[in-house]
């Protein structure tokens, strides 16, 4: 299915963008920006931000919707908080997003790397302020308690799409398991944030029911972007959403309670991050 028009990404490689490549690769680090193969790489690397993956590059899951790719992941870097610190502090970055693959063969899932990493970047830019984006720990309480502790300025955690698609698009995964770790954030007192990608065969009702269902659990920050496929056996593009029903979706979720919505068909987790 050929990309619409409004697709056109136009990517210009200027000194930020390649102060944010030489670092990343001298840390050894990731992004999820290269990863993933996100459109809006060029934009945010050329304005000196990103969004670091941390334990490793290889999910323990296959979920359809997304490139990264599955399999036997590496052994945790117990040196990886600090060096996520290093490369922030060197970026001059001042709202910094954090998220991984999902580690479902790790006791915590990650947890404490996820703690640490706050903590590291607290202590080397205090000034800083820390977004995460987390997988969902298997529904595992203490593993949820020990990232909340760390308190990041915002803890998100994507539902990505509509209930009915989960078996499909995110076999690992449990609907009710992702709402229960978003209701632990808000009622800790933190800033719940969540994300949606569509295109993959939902219903507008459908959309509907997800929004409510997080406003319910007390998330105030959603991003909605559009679906793409990330190639070999991923979840086929249903259709291209258009614009104006991004921005009808925005004004819908903010009449529901939203505080902070991104929508649009190049939005992602991230984007846009530091506009709070």
């Amino acid at each position: 299915m050929p990309l619409p028009p409004w697709f056109k990404i136009n990517p210009i490689e200027n000194d930020a963008y390649r102060a944010v490549a030489s670092t990343i690769a001298a840390e050894g680090l990731h992004t999820v920006c290269q990863s993933s193969g996100c459109p809006n790489r060029w934009e945010c690397w050329g304005s000196g931000t990103a969004t670091f993956l941390i334990l490793g590059n290889v999910c323990t899951r296959n979920c359809a919707f997304c490139g990264i790719p599955g399999g036997k992941p590496e052994d945790v870097d117990p040196h990886e908080p600090e060096r996520v610190a290093a490369a922030v502090k060197q970026l001059s970055i001042r709202h910094a997003v954090i998220t991984s693959v999902t580690r479902d063969d790790l006791p915590d899932g990650g947890a404490r790397i996820f703690a640490l990493t706050v903590a590291a970047i607290r202590e080397t830019i205090p000034s800083c302020t820390v977004e995460l984006l987390t997988p969902d720990f298997m529904g595992d309480d203490a593993a949820i308690d020990t990232v909340i502790n760390s308190k990041p300025d915002v803890f998100g955690h994507n539902v990505e799409t509509v209930q009915r698609l989960y078996r499909q698009v995110r076999p690992g995964a449990a609907y009710e398991r992702s709402l229960h770790l978003l209701q632990k954030v808000s009622r800790a007192g933190l800033t719940a944030k969540s994300g949606l990608i569509l295109g993959m065969g939902e219903t507008t009702s459908e959309v509907m029911t997800v929004l409510q269902d997080l406003i319910s659990v007390g998330c105030r920050s959603l991003t909605i972007g559009q679906y793409l496929n990330p190639g070999g056996q991923g979840h086929p593009v249903a259709r291209f959403v258009p614009p104006e029903e991004f921005d009808e979706l925005q004004d819908a979720a903010l009449s529901l309670g939203f505080a902070k919505v991104v929508s649009g068909p190049l939005v992602r987790s991230s984007y846009k991050a530091s506009i709070r």
